[in-house]
């Protein structure tokens, strides 16, 4: 029996180990210029991509719709690893235009939102 918990023991750190080498190997992917692009949240709104609230952007004249971000374009300008490990990226919009009018740049935790599909890799030329 303890032979049994000592295998699924050195197991479940093999596991570990291997998602978190396929998560540095990720990390190369996403360099500073990277286009990606903005998909539908998976809930009510955006859990990884850290858009302002709702009342500051209406504050600062916007315009508070998510629908407006949907499908667009982004360059990712700043890349920043956390102490705890989870790769922050900046992000600014390919077109030169803010967010909601008011914003010029938002953050968001990379792998989660590559995860979740708030964000995926920009394909050039597919209507």
């Amino acid at each position: 029996m303890r032979n049994i918990v000592l295998v699924a023991v050195f197991m479940f750190l093999g596991v570990g180990l291997a998602a978190q080498q396929q998560n540095e190997e990720q990390d190369t992917d996403v360099t500073v210029g990277t286009v990606l692009t903005i998909g539908k949240p998976a809930a009510w709104e955006y859990r990884h991509i850290q858009f302002p609230r709702r009342n500051m952007i209406i504050k600062r004249g916007g315009i508070a719709t998510m629908k407006s971000v949907q499908g667009e374009a982004v360059l990712v300008t700043g890349i920043k690893k956390n102490r705890k490990g989870v790769v922050l990226v900046t992000l600014k919009r390919a077109d030169g235009r803010k967010f909601f009018n008011t914003f010029s740049t938002v953050k968001a935790t990379l792998h989660n939102a590559l995860a979740a599909k708030e964000l995926y890799y920009h394909r050039t030329g597919v209507n």
